[in-house]
């Protein structure tokens, strides 16, 4: 590797670092190829400063749950109810950094809905992470009983989507 070429790498990951801390964004991931079996691979991140935000989380309204007309509404938690989702045995946690979807396409049904009966490696919701979107399976089978994130909300690693039982 040339000293110039070098250099420039460096500089394009200090860019990266920046748009990182401006953008106020989790993670960037750059591939650059050069040529033939030439490339550069970055990865910047700053999980340990996002990790110290989620373990002390803000109030937040209760998430906005779309239910299939005719379907029964499960009854909102109490407003005091101070259990952590994300310790519930039934919860289904984010495998990634990415944006939630809980139906195939804009437009369209959910793919579950409070109440619906799932069984295990079905469907539960899509999460896009860099333009891939990932099915995210029922890890068991049971019932869905609650819905902890609505359409388009920006999800971290290891955050609390759903709730099955």
């Amino acid at each position: 590797m040339t000293k110039n070429k070098h250099e420039a790498d460096v500089a394009f990951i200090e860019a990266l670092a920046r748009l990182l801390c401006e953008n106020d964004l989790t993670e960037v991931q750059v591939k650059r190829d050069y040529g033939d079996n030439d490339s550069l691979n970055v990865r910047v991140s700053r999980m340990a400063i996002r990790e110290a935000h989620i373990s002390a989380p803000a109030a937040s309204p209760a998430p906005v749950v779309p239910t299939a007309p005719g379907a029964p509404v499960a009854p909102a938690p109490p407003a005091g109810d101070s259990d952590d989702p994300a310790q519930h045995p039934g919860a289904v946690t984010s495998p990634m950094v990415g944006t939630a979807y809980l139906s195939p396409e804009p437009g369209t049904a959910a793919f579950v809905t409070i109440g619906a009966r799932v069984s295990e490696g079905d469907t539960l919701m899509i999460v896009e992470a860099m333009k891939t979107m990932n099915h995210i399976p029922a890890p068991k089978a049971g019932v869905v009983r609650r819905i902890l994130v609505s359409d388009g909300d920006p999800v971290e690693f290891g955050a609390p989507l759903m709730i099955v039982e």
